[in-house]
């Protein structure tokens, strides 16, 4: 038996409770998780924000130790330790032969399967968003687990699947920020933090970091933000105030909220650059007259997992840390068990600290 955070349906509770894994079979993984990252995510599949079948085993962002592999597998063995990646890409749809793999039209097709079956009724769970982190131990397709770098501790290493791909993504392949260029992020939760360090890496002049909460300006500040401003109705006059009335070259909107992205695309400059993180509802509606459009010349795009491929980035992202430019830690105010993990949740909704970490 194996604990693990369950979703029995779309809006309850999750309940902790014992799951019986399968051997893995061919082309399948199991690993013994070492920790794994309560995302927004995760947040937004329990309240029906983003569809996948249920009920399922959540968690999206973990590492682990291999501990058996099916019939087929050759790139891990047992005993190597592994990052989860959440979105395999299939490397053969439009997307993938476009080199978009972020944007695999098949990533998510293995959300369908029976993962597992609860120890106490026998009925079957579904793997979530394919991995199944939130538990002990998970049984992932092979695609779904790529080595961990050298010189990157397992518990770290789990914010590499998610927050941090996503983070830096953003800033390094979505919003292609410059060196010297300025930057806002909305949001300061895992993935906003991220986003704040990848800006300092970028080589950003000043960096505005945005959240509702006043209590969050040490942490981004210590991620690399130089300046701080709590949410409200003027924050695109004060973020324009601290570049001189011009506004930022570009913003980071980590939230999925209408007005957020509103107000983001509303700091930035004349030919500024929105990229949007944040998942929200179909009931988040942005609008936009034709005439600003054409008189302010901004540009807002969406960015799926950072734009990212983590077969190419996590060696990109372990040279940043190993040589002190990225401080995984620094993303983490919370360590927890999974009975933590609805709590974790309750921290979310109430905009409270940054990435909660499941260690095992």
């Amino acid at each position: 038996m194996v604990r693990a955070a369950v979703l029995p349906a779309v809006g309850a509770p999750l309940e902790i409770t014992g799951i019986e894994l399968p051997e893995p079979g061919p082309g399948r993984v199991r690993v013994a998780l070492a920790a794994a990252g309560v995302c927004h995510s995760d947040l937004s599949l329990s309240n029906g924000t983003m569809r996948v079948p249920v009920p399922a085993v959540l968690g999206h962002e973990g590492a682990g130790t291999v501990t058996a592999v099916g019939e087929g597998v050759t790139h891990v063995a047992p005993g190597d330790g592994v990052v989860l990646n959440w979105a395999p890409s299939c490397g053969s749809c439009h997307a993938c032969t476009l080199g978009e793999v972020w944007l695999c039209a098949n990533a998510l097709n293995g959300a369908g399967a029976v993962h597992a079956r609860r120890t106490d009724d026998g009925s079957e769970l579904h793997p979530g968003l394919n991995v199944a982190a939130f538990a002990e131990e998970t049984v992932v397709a092979a695609g779904c687990v790529l080595p961990v770098p050298d010189g990157i501790p397992l518990t770290d290493a789990a914010l590499l699947g998610c927050a941090v791909l996503t983070g830096y993504g953003a800033v390094h392949h979505s919003a292609r920020l410059r060196e010297g260029e300025t930057v806002a992020v909305f949001g300061a939760g895992g993935v906003g933090l991220a986003a704040l360090q990848a800006a300092r890496i970028a080589g950003a002049s000043r960096i505005v970091a945005v959240d509702v909460s006043p209590q969050k300006e040490e942490l981004a500040r210590r991620a690399g933000a130089t300046d701080y401003v709590v949410a409200s109705e003027n924050t695109a006059r004060e973020i324009r105030a601290l570049t001189g009335k011009q506004g930022v070259d570009a913003a980071i909107e980590c939230v999925g909220r209408a007005t957020t992205i509103r107000t983001a695309w509303e700091s930035t400059r004349r030919g500024g650059r929105t990229t949007v993180v944040g998942i929200g509802g179909k009931d988040q509606q942005v609008t936009f007259n034709a005439l600003e459009l054409f008189r302010w010349g901004r540009t807002l795009s969406g960015c799926v997992y950072g734009n990212s491929d983590p077969a190419r980035d996590l060696p990109v992202l372990a040279s940043h840390v190993r040589e002190g430019r990225l401080d995984l830690g620094a993303l983490v105010t919370e360590r927890i068990t999974l009975d933590g993990i609805p709590a974790a949740f309750d921290n979310m909704i109430a905009g409270k600290g940054g990435r909660a970490l499941v260690v095992f």
